[in-house]
């Protein structure tokens, strides 16, 4: 039973890195894009990865985890970095700037499923989970359509 606690701890930890990493890669996407409406959208995807952030610290709590994490994991770093190079490279590429948030937000989908599939999730934790997964997956769907628009 205690392995399986860890596992959810661990779990929960990797997405709190991912909500880390969006935050830090949206508000860099906001600085890099030339279009005003992509800054704002940026922005506004920044401050809800925040939320999220919060909230997943909250379940950690809960689980008597700490909830210490102050920024993203060591590939978010380096997918933020990527992205740097590729809008330095590209011109502040919008089209360049979507497809790199839209790498970011399949992968927090993928690591999303992943802990939702733990069996041990209390009712209140498999909701918000599942509330995030769904907004991140509309932010997915959002991005990709700008996407074809800036192509």
């Amino acid at each position: 039973m205690e392995t399986r606690n860890e596992d959810l701890i661990d779990g929960i930890k990797h997405l709190l890195h991912i909500a880390n990493d969006g935050k830090e890669g949206y508000k860099t996407a906001a600085e890099d894009a030339d279009s005003a409406e992509l800054k704002a959208l940026f922005t506004t995807y920044s401050i809800q990865r925040s939320e999220f952030e919060m909230e997943l610290k909250s379940l950690l709590r809960q689980l008597g985890a700490d909830s210490d994490n102050e920024s993203g994991g060591p590939l978010g770093a380096i997918h933020r970095v990527w992205m740097d190079i590729k809008t330095a490279v590209t011109g502040n590429d919008n089209h360049a700037i979507l497809d790199a948030c839209i790498t970011g937000e399949k992968a927090a989908i993928e690591a999303y499923d992943k802990v939702l599939a733990d069996t041990s999730l209390t009712p209140e934790m498999r909701e918000t989970l599942t509330s995030q997964r769904s907004d991140i997956n509309e932010c997915l769907r959002n991005v990709q359509s700008l996407e074809q628009q800036y192509s």
